[in-house]
């Protein structure tokens, strides 16, 4: 049974939780040679969206938040990147505030990229370099920015205020100074401990099993070179753990419909939706027989 890549899944319940809160960063992919959102499709828990064979795609990648964040893409179980087996904490895109990018291959340098393009499993990158084990899959793991600590300015007391209270500390008697109960210590907490460098998540492979879903019939081939600019940055992360997880399965738009995850349609299949009455369909008066 193949292992498909829950890409950077580092537990069920973060994929839960990330589903019932408002997305940090929202993920589409564009099929570069149509210019149209890949269709999605929902079914057991799972999301998948079609792939067409042969055609380009890129990743839009769209921060909705106002501060930066650092994704990490995984396409197929491989940074796409670097070019390694995926891990949570590897290198990534910034995305500024509320900025929208699309990443359109695999890079190659701060100049260029490989092209996505849907193929075959067996042509697919990761296929290519030994790790077939995770084809079908792409994700993003999404860390928010550590804020800088900017210390609290320590209040300035009114000059000759330390000397007066010096001067009626000295006058008080001894009995009323010793006498005092001393202050109570502060509660000790876990947190601290659980917050150290002994917290730490150490690196890994974020690779998962799917149950008994069906061999992918799509992968991602390493394609032709673009030109695709990027500069460097420098990003704390607020965790080691990622705010976010999403994963979405692709395959074949045939294969969808063979497993009953998506409607059959006929006409454009990228504009596929369950069928419903309409007041004005198109066309003309035609001959009732």
């Amino acid at each position: 049974m193949k292992r498909l890549l829950a890409a950077l899944l580092t537990s069920t319940a973060a994929l839960a939780a990330s589903a019932h809160t408002r997305q940090l960063v929202d993920v589409t992919v564009i099929d570069r040679d149509t210019g149209l959102e890949a269709p999605i499709y929902h079914d057991g828990g799972q999301t998948y969206l079609a792939g067409e064979p042969g055609h380009r795609y890129a990743v839009r990648l769209n921060n909705q938040t106002g501060e930066r964040v650092l994704v990490v893409l995984s396409i197929d179980g491989v940074n796409a990147v670097s070019g390694e087996t995926a891990g949570a904490n590897q290198a990534g895109y910034v995305l500024s505030p509320y900025e929208q990018a699309e990443i359109n291959g695999w890079r190659k340098s701060l100049r260029d990229v490989a092209q996505f393009v849907f193929s075959a499993p067996e042509s697919s990158y990761a296929s290519r370099t030994g790790r077939p084990d995770n084809v079908g899959v792409i994700g993003v793991a999404v860390f928010q920015e550590q804020m800088a600590y900017v210390p609290r300015p320590r209040p300035q007391y009114p000059i000759g205020r330390w000397d007066d209270r010096r001067k009626s500390y000295e006058e008080a008697p001894y009995a009323e100074r010793d006498g005092a109960a001393p202050a109570p210590a502060a509660p000790a907490t876990g947190g601290a401990r659980a917050e150290s460098g002994d917290g730490v998540a150490k690196n890994r492979s974020l690779a998962d099993g799917y149950g008994n879903n069906e061999a992918p019939d799509l992968g991602t081939a390493h394609g032709q070179r673009e030109w695709a600019p990027v500069g460097t940055t420098e990003f704390r992360r607020r965790s080691n753990r990622p705010a976010e997880v999403i994963s979405m399965q692709y395959r074949s738009y045939e294969f969808l419909v063979d497993q009953g995850i998506a409607p059959p349609c006929r006409g454009n299949r990228w504009n596929c939706e369950p069928r419903r009455p309409e007041a004005f369909p198109l066309g003309f008066v035609p001959d009732p027989y």
